[in-house]
């Protein structure tokens, strides 16, 4: 996919990703602590929302690349049919 993110679009996700990574990690070293699991929960909550934060950014770049210029197998309708498919996935 990084051949249909901008340059642009690609360091803001890979700069969350990296946040990301940084978060997992956080939380792998509270449970190796003994944190409590309300501590663990909140940090997993952050997890969460940072993923989908990334997911939606993809489907941004998706919707204005692939449905704006779809590939020559593929209509604009079906293009939008797999955002819409993707977009049940993430929610």
């Amino acid at each position: 996919m990084k051949e249909k993110l901008s340059t642009d679009q690609y360091q803001k996700i890979d700069k969350r990703l990296q946040r990301l990574e940084g978060q997992v990690r956080g939380v792998r070293r509270m449970i190796n602590e003994g944190r409590n699991c309300q501590d663990i929960l909140i940090q997993l909550s952050a997890v969460k929302g940072a993923s989908h934060k990334i997911a939606l950014q993809l489907m941004e770049s998706y919707a204005l690349e692939c449905v704006n210029n779809p590939d020559n197998n593929q209509e604009n309708a079906q293009a939008i049919s797999n955002m819409v498919n993707m977009l049940g996935r993430i929610s």
